[in-house]
């Protein structure tokens, strides 16, 4: 994996599936996101999930988050599409669908290869909470297996990925870009990072992604705030939020938000 040089430094190889988020990272440059660092109170929830998963371990925080995005993107249908290439126009779809990274073992090397949920809205936490954990431990063969539930290729993925990545782009942007539906098909609308969660440093984190939400999971800590007039410890989710501009304008943007933010407050639906 590794060569050592005279100067003590070394070169870490990394496995192909790297060069599709390189292309991700370039490609998203185009969006024009608006930006939302939130604080989010999700002491309520995080409290009845403890209880909940006494008897039903089936049940987690993340899978009622993810099931509560899809069901606000749901009601909020102006922000589950993707803008046309044809005029001035969006299209928008009734599904939603979540693309969620999962870290995977790609070649002796832990790297994120996507996965994602079809029709969340439709689905029940506890369903959500098992495909995840499917998906988790979902093997990854060969190139076919990058795109986690889904079976592409092997020998398209290769040649795929050892093409420069000029012409990779101009793929893409010729047979992804100028089709909204099959962008969806392939990643879904919604894209949810866990990363921010890992470890023990407060904040926010920035995610970049080619979705019309992308959704970033910061620090979640305990901390003052003012709940009822007192102040009390709760627990706090640092919530990073982009909506593309393209796709949705201001007053929809900030209805999705206030929805979002409601319903992960109130512990709706459990």
């Amino acid at each position: 994996m590794a060569n050592m040089r005279d100067d003590q430094s070394y070169e870490s190889a990394f496995p192909s599936s790297r060069q599709f988020t390189f292309d991700f990272g370039e490609l998203s440059r185009r969006k024009h996101h608006v930006l939302g660092l939130l604080e989010v109170d999700v002491t309520d929830a995080r409290t009845r999930i403890r209880h909940m998963r006494r008897s039903d371990k089936s049940v987690s925080f993340f899978a009622w988050l993810v099931k509560t995005v899809a069901d606000c993107v749901a009601v909020n249908p102006q922000v589950n599409g993707y803008k046309s290439p044809q005029g001035n126009k969006v299209n928008l779809f009734k599904d939603v669908d979540i693309s969620l990274p999962v870290e995977k073992n790609v070649d002796g090397v832990r790297v994120p290869l996507p996965y994602v949920i079809r029709d969340a809205e439709r689905k029940t936490v506890s369903q959500i909470h098992q495909e995840i954990e499917a998906a988790k431990s979902e093997g990854v063969e060969d190139e076919s297996n990058y795109i986690l539930g889904e079976k592409y290729s092997a020998l398209g993925m290769k040649m795929l990925v050892s093409l420069p990545q000029w012409l990779r782009l101009a793929l893409s942007r010729k047979f992804l870009f100028n089709n909204p539906a099959r962008m969806k098909d392939m990643m879904g609308t919604v894209v949810i990072t866990t990363v921010g969660m890992v470890g023990h440093v407060n904040g926010w984190i920035v995610p970049f992604g080619m979705h019309t939400i992308c959704l970033g999971l910061g620090s979640l800590n305990q901390q003052p705030s003012v709940y009822k007039g007192e102040i009390q410890k709760r627990e706090i989710l640092h919530l990073t939020m982009l909506i593309d501009h393209d796709v949705v304008d201001g007053v929809p943007a900030a209805r999705f938000t206030d929805d979002l933010v409601r319903k992960l407050e109130s512990a709706a639906g459990i």
